[in-house]
């Protein structure tokens, strides 16, 4: 069975997106979290399009090579204007956590209503040997709170947003992190730890 992780950019002071996000303004003020993404001379095994620097060509692409299936909470998948009908990742489907009906579901995408464990159960399935990602603050808050994430992949790039949407949300309890790598990379620093149970 898989690995359950989340691998989101977010600014020193723990934004992942800037202030105004929303359908059709994406990240809001925050856009340049992903300016690492296409900055750089290596192109993304992945991900067309992608141009990163050779370090962080090497984190991204080990990290999006693992992805399975992905869990969406609701507020990214609006905001990503629902993906287009697909995913944030190319080849692995997509599993939306929503107690709302969403408008607009596609045969890469499952909208699930019964809650983060489910939606995982649900990923884990779909994503047989491989790895389930998180997107979304709410859903990776939710999945810690559940006890479901073994690792945590934090592309910090060096700006203080000052406000925005966090990464985070509040939580029952301290959770310990244990860090396997750090990574400097030109526009990001990549932080990859595992929790410790």
């Amino acid at each position: 069975m898989g690995k359950i992780f989340a691998a989101l950019a977010v600014s020193v002071d723990g934004y992942i997106t800037g202030r105004g996000p929303g359908p059709g303004r994406g990240l809001g003020d925050g856009g340049m979290l992903f300016d690492w993404y296409v900055d750089g001379d290596t192109p993304s095994e992945v991900f067309d399009g992608f141009r990163l620097s050779a370090p962080s060509a090497r984190v991204f692409d080990a990290v999006a090579g693992r992805v399975g299936a992905v869990v969406v909470g609701r507020n990214t998948y609006d905001d990503s204007e629902n993906f287009g009908g697909g995913s944030p990742h190319p080849t692995a489907p997509l599993f939306l956590v929503s107690h709302r009906p969403a408008p607009e579901i596609s045969d890469r995408q499952t909208l699930v209503t019964t809650g983060i464990e489910d939606a995982i159960a649900a990923a884990r399935k779909a994503a047989g040997d491989r790895d389930v990602g998180l997107m979304g603050g709410g859903v990776v808050t939710s999945a810690l709170r559940a006890g479901l994430v073994d690792e945590l992949v934090l592309h910090q790039v060096p700006i203080l947003l000052g406000g925005g949407r966090p990464f985070f949300q509040t939580l029952p309890e301290h959770i310990r992190l244990r860090l396997v790598e750090a990574v400097p990379a030109p526009g990001v620093t990549h932080l990859h730890y595992e929790l410790e149970r």
